[in-house]
């Protein structure tokens, strides 16, 4: 491995011997930004079908039943096996003039990691208030949506927040290895693999890439701490102390 300095060093100089190419630092951060929207997409997207996995099992346990356990073999399929079928299944989708993407496949890849965990954490969250709670609910005559939005919602938040951390780094991690996997290009991915390839002669060249997947889970990790800032007034007492 290269010294500190010469990994922070590379970052200044350019990318390739071409006249007037952009420094490693330009390279890294487009490659960071790019994967971070994929991603982002990827989590928002994520999220939304494990809420509403999470609802609909909450709802009846007969979904919980049925559903529940595919929920889980879900996550033994290797992603190497997924991405080919991914991408093979995307491009063959055409509505209207619009055409499927590369990094679509990339972010649904990203959403299939990250779902899993916030379909498990909401189902237990939805599923932890009392059953005083619940009867109390139903004696003001609430609605199974009232009753959702004011009791079961604010009550998983405890078990929702984990459940997000654990979602983005599996959103970034799943973005990461589908760029590798899919060859998409232009994010982080792809460029370690092209990196690596220089590794013999540039060893500190890989290593600004590494750096640069690296500060992109941490940004998210800051995005889902601030998530749950905003959220602490929903946890029970004894979780501030």
């Amino acid at each position: 491995m290269p010294h500190v300095w010469e990994i922070l060093r590379r970052f200044g100089r350019p990318e390739t011997a071409a006249p007037g190419a952009d420094s490693v630092a330009v390279a890294v951060l487009d490659g960071v930004w790019f994967t971070f929207r994929v991603a982002m997409v990827g989590l928002v997207l994520g999220v939304a079908v494990g809420l509403l996995l999470a609802v609909l099992m909450q709802r009846s346990r007969l979904a919980e039943r049925g559903l529940l356990p595919y929920v889980v073999l879900s996550q033994t399929v290797p992603l190497v096996a997924l991405a080919p079928l991914v991408v093979g299944w995307g491009g063959r989708l055409r509505i209207g003039d619009a055409t499927w993407q590369p990094w679509m496949s990339v972010a649904v890849i990203a959403a299939y990691l990250a779902f899993f965990p916030v379909a498990v954490g909401a189902l237990r969250g939805l599923q932890s208030p009392s059953a005083h709670a619940v009867e109390l609910m139903r004696s003001y005559s609430a609605s199974w949506w009232q009753s959702l939005l004011r009791l079961r919602l604010p009550a998983s938040v405890p078990y929702l927040v984990p459940a997000l951390r654990l979602a983005a780094a599996s959103a970034v991690i799943g973005a990461i290895v589908a760029e590798i996997s899919t060859g998409t290009r232009g994010g982080i991915g792809r460029l370690v693999i092209e990196y690596s390839r220089e590794a013999t002669a540039d060893p500190a060249k890989v290593y600004t890439a590494f750096l640069g997947a690296a500060a992109l889970g941490l940004v998210v990790a800051g995005m889902v701490a601030l998530v749950d800032l905003l959220l602490s007034r929903y946890r029970p007492a004894e979780a501030h102390s």
